[in-house]
């Protein structure tokens, strides 16, 4: 992380002005809030969306984080599950999900809105990009022309122990193959085998994901070869007991694969 970087980074908060936040919880959107919150000038506001969609352990981590940094914290629900477009999981679902999040923030502040959206998220399938832009989000790390890897180097250069390697996690919603509908017991479910798993396993990657076929668990290739036939019956029991009774699969991650329109496991 060299210091022209971070200068840059610095000057795109700065021309920005007064900025509210949107924070997941994640690498990316928890180091710009630690770096604008400590920069000199206006404080920002900080906006995390909690629902059924979003893991606990997320929220835990920025309430901590928010004490530390004595940010100026609003907690509250975006509302995407009143949307039922939303709920119905098309192929675009971020975009109805961004949509809710940017006009929450919209509706607590009239400062511009900041994501943690880097140069590699760019070339990924991301449609709630059109919301921001339907928002006229500002892309702090887009600006500065920051990588994720460039993103980790900044969190550890802000003594950020906790957050720089945190592996990149999508919202549990992300796990539930498209055209499958968005639901509080299904979130629950895939979040309740991804916490199993990374009990047992410690693995870099995880994804628990529901596909019509029945439940998929895709690893990185290190946690794969570890899984034991006592974990399989253990994860096959938990899918039997939230009524998935299609054999349960292990297989390597793949990204985006829950989006069915790019390819199915």
């Amino acid at each position: 992380m060299t210091a022209d970087l971070v200068t840059r980074l610095l000057a795109v908060l700065d021309a920005a002005g007064p900025l509210a936040i949107a924070v997941s919880g994640g690498v990316d959107s928890m180091t710009l809030g630690v770096l604008a919150g400590r920069r000199a000038g206006t404080a920002p506001l900080i906006v995390h969306a909690v629902s059924p969609a979003v893991p606990p352990e997320a929220t835990a981590r920025v309430r901590r984080h928010a004490a530390l940094e004595h940010w100026e914290l609003c907690v509250g629900d975006a509302g995407e599950f009143a949307d039922p477009t939303y709920r119905a999981n098309p192929v675009d679902r971020c975009f109805y999900c961004k949509t809710s999040l940017y006009g929450f923030i919209a509706g607590l502040t009239d400062r511009r809105i900041a994501s943690g959206t880097n140069l590699d998220d760019l070339g990924d399938y991301r449609p709630g990009l059109r919301a921001a832009d339907d928002h006229d989000v500002l892309h702090p790390y887009v600006e500065a022309g920051m990588t994720k890897a460039m993103v980790r180097a900044l969190a550890r250069a802000l003594a950020l122990t906790d957050i720089a390697e945190l592996p990149a996690a999508p919202c549990l919603a992300s796990r539930i193959a498209t055209g499958l509908a968005v639901t509080e017991p299904r979130l629950t479910f895939v979040h309740l085998i991804e916490r199993e798993v990374q009990q047992a396993l410690s693995p870099a990657v995880v994804r628990c994901r529901i596909f019509p076929s029945g439940v998929v668990v895709q690893l990185d290739p290190a946690a794969l070869a570890r899984v034991s036939d006592s974990l399989g019956a253990s994860l096959t029991k938990l899918c039997s007991a939230h009524g998935y009774r299609q054999a349960l699969r292990f297989l390597p991650y793949r990204q985006g694969s829950a989006f069915l329109h790019r390819g199915t496991p």
